[in-house]
């Protein structure tokens, strides 16, 4: 997402690159440039427009430091500026209900069902709610099917009355049920129509009438980009929702939506579905987001990604064998799954400072692990406490089993060599000095 954006606004920059001064001409050229780069997005045009009078009314008058370039000057006004078009501040979602009840609106195809199983995935594991999953999408075939395999693969229950058609009497049913049940968030998933219709809206302002949910959450298809933004408008005029839950990001979008769905109905960005996995579901953090569309990376998400896989226990652990020199291919194998559990490789490098960049023509596989999986796995227990024991014989068996070839299971024993000598450098480092160890949590 924003690959396109990054690179235009990189070229908008340079406009200033030289340039002692800012003044109002080249200002004028390089926010032409911005404003060109925005619309190209798929950002409404008067919100580019907004956008770039209010960096130019900032950064005129603006004296540059002798340490400051204007180039760099600008950047800043322009993060400041999107961090602020896109909400500012992070939005918390209300749960102070008892149960809290977070009811689910969009058109069919934006991924409500899929985000309504990953809402709870995450309330669940990261604020100790007891959810229950409610299906009253009467309409659409095998939506409460769904719903049902989405829950199952996180331990949720669902609530549902296969022959009952009326959704507003199972949306009732189901909060009893919840209190009954000692849950205490509610998640109802509702229909979606190919297009905005008056039966739909009619249908789900019933259900908020009936249940008065404590957050309404609009769902939208960040791919359908200036399409998304007029549908949330007609969505909030009928709904008064609370906030957006933008799908899809991980695609191939212009990012268009991200950028002006926040001014054009005056709610905020809450959350941002970032792949397919019942995990792949972030707050949204307007900030964050701003350092990823200027290619400044987004290292505090990185790093809350990478807490959320790891105990201080763990942690401490691990540094404990790193530093004897005890680390094995056990080990290895496991620091890939919590690597894999924190999203997709092209979404984790994206976060690192200039890497986005760096890869945005390579192509990352999520399977690029597979083949390093099938050479530990067909390592004996021993062989993978033991890696010193790797004769020649047990490589050429080991090439066999995983289907590689010896070069392959060669290259792989060297390159593990070489991390386990450089992790056991980095842990000899003491706590406070310049160089902290690896994999102390902070």
């Amino acid at each position: 997402m924003f690959e396109n954006l990054i690179d235009r606004l990189e070229r908008s920059f340079k406009l200033l690159k030289g340039e002692g001064k800012i003044t109002e001409l080249n200002v004028a050229e390089t926010l032409k440039d911005i404003r060109r780069a925005l619309l190209d997005a798929d950002v409404n045009y008067k919100v580019a427009k907004q956008f770039t009078d209010a960096v130019k009314e900032k950064a005129l008058g603006q004296n540059v430091l002798t340490s400051i370039k204007p180039g760099q000057l600008m950047i800043k006004l322009v993060h400041d500026e999107l961090a602020t078009l896109m909400g500012g501040s992070t939005a918390e979602v209300n749960l102070k209900g008892s149960p809290a009840v977070i009811l689910m609106s969009g058109l069919q195809g934006s991924g409500k069902t899929t985000f309504a199983g990953k809402l709870a995935n995450l309330l669940k594991t990261k604020k100790g709610k007891r959810p229950l999953l409610v299906a009253c999408d009467v309409y659409r075939p095998a939506a409460i099917e769904q719903l049902r395999i989405l829950a199952g693969q996180i331990g949720v229950p669902v609530y549902s009355e296969d022959e009952n058609k009326n959704p507003v009497a199972i949306a009732q049913h189901a909060i009893l049920e919840a209190q009954k049940n000692g849950c205490d968030l509610v998640i109802v998933d509702t229909a979606g129509r190919l297009a905005v219709d008056e039966q739909m809206m009619q249908e789900i302002a019933a259900i908020k009438h009936a249940v008065r949910p404590d957050e309404i959450l609009f769902v939208v298809d960040s791919m359908t980009g200036q399409d998304a933004v007029n549908t949330a408008k007609e969505f909030n005029e009928r709904l008064d929702f609370d906030g957006v839950v933008l799908t899809k990001l991980d695609g191939d979008t212009r990012g268009g939506a991200a950028l002006s769905i926040r001014s054009v109905v005056n709610k905020p960005i809450k959350f941002i579905g970032t792949g397919e996995k019942m995990d792949a579901l972030d707050v949204f953090h307007p900030e964050r987001m701003a350092d990823r569309i200027l290619g400044m990376g987004d290292v505090v998400s990185l790093v809350e990604r990478a807490q959320e896989q790891y105990s201080d226990e763990e942690a401490r652990l691990l540094q404990k064998k790193i530093a004897k020199n005890q680390f094995d291919f056990n080990d290895f194998i496991a620091q890939i799954q919590q690597i894999k559990k924190m999203g997709s490789l092209k979404d984790l490098t994206s976060m690192i400072p200039g890497m986005g960049k760096a890869l945005k023509d390579v192509d990352i596989d999520d399977n690029a692990f597979k083949k390093t999986e099938a050479i530990i796995h067909s390592m004996t227990p021993a062989e993978r406490s033991s890696p010193s024991i790797l004769n020649g014989s047990r490589r050429q068996r080991i090439a066999l089993g995983s289907g590689t070839n010896i070069q392959d299971v060669n290259k792989l024993i060297r390159q593990f060599d070489e991390m386990r000598k450089a992790l056991k450098m980095f842990s000899s480092v003491k706590p406070g000095t310049r160089n902290t160890p690896v994999f102390r949590r902070r």
